[in-house]
C-alpha cells in the first residue's frame, strides 16, 4: 500500500464527518469550498499552494506545526 494513499485516506476520514470535503483542482482536498489542503510527508513543499488563499500543508512525521503547516496527527483529534 502506498503511504501517500494512507495519509490522504486518514485525512479524509477524520474531516468528512465535520466538513464538506471534495477534491481540489490545485491540491488534494477542498474543505467547505474555502480551505485548500495538501497532504504529504515531512518534506512536502508548498509549491502548489503559493498563490492560494487559505491553503494549508498537512505533513506526516512532524510533531508541531508552524505558519500554514499542520501535523497530520492533529486531525486524529477530530474523531
Amino acid at each position: 500500500m502506498q503511504i501517500g494513499t494512507v495519509r490522504e485516506t486518514f485525512f479524509f476520514n477524520q474531516t468528512r464527518s465535520l466538513c464538506s470535503v471534495t477534491t481540489s483542482p490545485v491540491s488534494d482536498f477542498l474543505i467547505d469550498g474555502k480551505y485548500t489542503f495538501e497532504v504529504g510527508g515531512k518534506k512536502k513543499r508548498q509549491r502548489q499552494l503559493q498563490s492560494i488563499e487559505n491553503g494549508y500543508v498537512v505533513k506526516d512525521d512532524i510533531e508541531t506545526g508552524y505558519g500554514n503547516i499542520i501535523p497530520l496527527w492533529m486531525f486524529g483529534m477530530l474523531y
